[in-house]
């Protein structure tokens, strides 16, 4: 059977931006500036975030206001890029056969970080607040709602994997013709549990954070959505396979071989049926963590040797935007493959340049020259995987292609 997924339409609410031209022009200049120094999240100081503008963002309808936070307005800006395609569907499929599926970690729980900051000096909780705002579900629910559709709608949650991972939730529910269309993607927002959650654990940077360098000492948070609108048939960029593993290492440090990694990328590969050197890029989970960028560049040199795919981590231009993280650089992944990527460009990997000799060497692709970061091509650009690593050892690595791949 032809796993193959088409991808038809996709919808952006990223630091980078929300248009395709915009967010990939981006991407492939490897822009940093939308990651700032804020000072209202971490309780000890200042710390570097990647933030969506808020003029960007478009408000929720009011009759849908128990849904209303900054994740769900997240949501609502990307799922407007897409509503279009979904209104042709209900009318072509029927509202039953399109499914929901979508990633987060953080949902609105800013939302009621806001509401008890109120309820400590008000004395009860602002009208405007309810618990459901910051369910995991209400991102589910609230674009089953916006969209009026009636098949099966459900969050997953498993930490920096879970908007990878609906990736192949959606390919189940369409092969098994449970759904003709499936809403996937991943949505998370900044606050302060999560921040200062990781700070606790000692993994957020004291700067800018520096992947796979020497010097890497944590992760900036991000915050972000993006939506994919998947069918059976062709597209342009189709999604080509997906692997998942549990190591269950530990439950926040990753297996120090990469073998959670290492299962979830040759399962990719092989649900693919395509072989390692086939590869032409690689998004890496890159967190700049030590651990993780240890475990990653083991797992990525055990996989693909002797010829490594160039690779690079995004998280330096968007933070790291945790449960919404697999989708957003999923949404990388496919502008690379689209025709707005006439060029072949690649993302650059933003860092000081100091590897750690502690570690196996991996290509990463060349900054040396930013300003023309953006004109450095790749060979050939037909399949792409992106890594997604997660706490308690839940991997997933997803494969894009182009349609004649």
């Amino acid at each position: 059977m032809n796993n193959r997924i088409a991808i038809t339409h996709i919808g952006l609410c990223t630091p980078l931006g929300n248009s395709p031209e915009t967010v990939l022009q981006r991407l492939v200049n490897g822009d940093t500036s939308a990651m700032q120094y804020r000072d209202d999240i971490l309780f000890s100081g200042p710390t570097i975030v990647g933030s969506v503008n808020d003029d960007s963002l478009i408000d929720i309808p009011a009759h849908l206001q128990l849904f209303a936070c900054r994740n769900n307005q997240l949501l609502h800006t990307a799922a407007m890029q897409i509503a279009e395609a979904v209104s042709k569907a209900k009318a072509r499929y029927g509202a039953d056969r399109i499914g929901v599926v979508l990633g987060t970690s953080t949902s609105g729980i800013s939302k009621g970080e806001a509401a008890l900051a109120y309820q400590l000096e008000h004395g009860h909780f602002p009208p405007s607040y309810h618990y459901s705002q910051q369910e995991l579900g209400s991102t589910s629910d609230y674009l089953k709602q916006l969209f009026e559709l009636e098949g099966p709608c459900y969050t997953v949650s498993t930490a920096c994997s879970s908007s990878a991972k609906v990736f192949a939730s959606a390919q189940r529910l369409l092969h098994a013709n449970l759904c003709d269309m499936v809403i996937v993607g991943g949505v998370d927002s900044l606050c302060q549990l999560t921040v200062n959650g990781f700070n606790s654990l000692e993994s957020i940077a004291k700067a800018h954070c520096n992947p796979f360098s020497l010097n890497r000492d944590g992760i900036n948070i991000g915050e972000g959505a993006a939506l994919f609108t998947l069918t059976r048939g062709q597209s342009d960029v189709m999604l080509a396979g997906i692997g998942e593993s549990a190591d269950a290492h530990h439950i926040s440090a990753p297996h120090p071989e990469g073998l959670g990694a290492i299962a979830a990328m040759n399962s990719a590969l092989a649900a693919a049926n395509i072989k390692p050197e086939q590869i032409d890029y690689v998004n890496l989970h890159g967190t700049a963590t030590p651990k993780n960028d240890a475990m990653e560049s083991r797992a990525i040199t055990k996989v693909f040797s002797p010829a490594l795919p160039p690779c690079s981590s995004t998280k330096p231009l968007t933070g790291h935007t945790l449960g919404a993280a697999g989708a957003i650089e999923a949404a990388f992944c496919y502008l690379l493959l689209s025709q707005h990527n006439q060029l072949l460009q690649l993302p650059p990997h933003i860092w000081d340049g100091q590897a750690d000799n502690n570690d196996p060497s991996i290509p990463l692709v060349n900054t040396n020259a930013p300003q023309l970061a953006n004109s450095q091509p790749a060979k050939s650009l037909n399949y792409i995987m992106s890594n997604s690593f997660a706490f308690g050892g839940s991997n997933a690595s997803v494969i894009f292609c182009k349609k004649d791949a």
